[in-house]
């Protein structure tokens, strides 16, 4: 069997690199890459008919932001429904490439780049998932908060990815104290890799009334489990092919555990040492999977409770495979893109399988 990969990345990310890098240790050819760019200003396409083409994230490629959200800092936040529009368009163009297979289901990755309408998913499918309300603006909010008697809240953009402007936030009147990625620099918020807090209600209605225009969904805090150290944990369960196949524990003292956040890896053991919550996990993210058959690989945010029993999904991230180094749960020595090249080739195998039955 003869296979062709191609990727749509930005040329440089590591995601491309290490995908190539698992293409090229399985003795295949290195994957042609067609830059995001190319896409988003509507170059002409084209790849080598039959080859599986692989859709990664535009990462933090300064030409494909401004193609997406329209010049300016990349570092800034906001932006979100232009950046999805441009987006999901993008998307539309790749699959569209005569010749191909995508690898990765467009209309799957457009419900994964909206948190309302994969919660929404999510929730149908009976994954549990913190109850939830969409907003616009900061009066919504706290008109929502009040509403469901909520006092602390996790309010995120709708389309928004890397914790880029999520708010954590605890009020009760006009007190409150939010938690958040996003920094006040030269006028306008900015990703920063160390959280700000704000206790002046001001502050806060000026960070949210920013963000609402694109749309915000806002969950019910779920308070998670604690290491015993000071660090609450969750982690991120990557499953390709619809079968979780990595995972690591994202602790940290702050809300948000998101590693470049400076959260720190915890020790799986923590689950693992657990098992009907670690098969608890592993359900969930199963099930949570299922819900996106169309999509190679999904990173599922899992929360565990206080309890050390209850779990929820806080987040899937249509690109959350990006750990490097780390080894797979069933001790194959596959990291999260060789177990997709893997899942790649069985798919392609079994296909040409049906193919060649068919004409026999």
């Amino acid at each position: 069997m003869s296979v062709r990969f191609g990727v749509v990345g930005a040329p440089g990310d590591r995601r491309v690199t290490l995908f190539r890098d698992a293409v090229v240790a399985r003795g295949l050819a290195e994957p042609y890459v067609i830059a995001w760019p190319d896409v988003l200003s509507g170059r002409p396409l084209a790849a080598p008919p039959g080859s599986l083409l692989r859709v990664d994230s535009p990462g933090e490629d300064a030409e494909a932001d401004a193609l997406l959200r329209g010049p300016g800092d990349p570092a800034r936040v906001g932006g979100g429904a232009a950046w999805y529009a441009g987006f999901t368009a993008g998307l539309d163009r790749v699959a569209a490439i005569p010749g191909v297979r995508l690898l990765r289901d467009a209309g799957e990755t457009a419900v994964l780049f909206d948190k309302r309408r994969c919660h929404a998913v999510l929730e149908a499918a009976g994954v549990p998932v913190p109850p939830a309300f969409p907003a616009g603006s900061y009066a919504e909010l706290r008109a929502g908060m009040a509403e469901r008697g909520w006092s602390r809240v996790f309010v995120k953009p709708a389309h928004g990815s890397s914790a880029s402007g999520v708010i954590a936030l605890q009020a009760a009147g006009h007190q409150v104290k939010a938690v958040t990625s996003a920094a006040w620099t030269g006028g306008a918020p900015r990703n920063s890799l160390r959280l700000s807090s704000y206790a002046a209600e001001e502050e806060v209605r000026r960070l949210v009334d920013f963000l609402g225009p694109d749309g915000l969904h806002v969950e019910r805090w779920f308070p998670k489990a604690s290491l015993g150290d000071g660090r609450v944990f969750d982690l991120r369960v990557v499953a390709v092919a619809g079968r979780p196949t990595h995972a690591v524990v994202r602790a940290s003292r702050a809300p948000m555990t998101n590693l470049h956040l400076g959260g720190g890896r915890g020790d799986l053991d923590v689950v693992r040492s657990r098992p009907e919550l670690w098969e608890r996990v592993l359900d969930v993210c199963a099930r949570t999977a299922a819900c996106f058959p169309g999509s190679p690989s999904v990173g599922v945010d899992v929360m565990v409770g206080a309890d050390l029993r209850s779990v929820a999904v806080a987040e899937v991230n249509a690109f959350g495979d990006l750990l490097p180094g780390l080894p797979d749960l069933a001790g194959n020595g596959r990291d999260t893109y060789a177990e997709q090249v893997e899942a790649a080739l069985a798919a392609e195998a079994r296909r040409e399988e049906v193919t060649a039955r068919g004409q026999a």
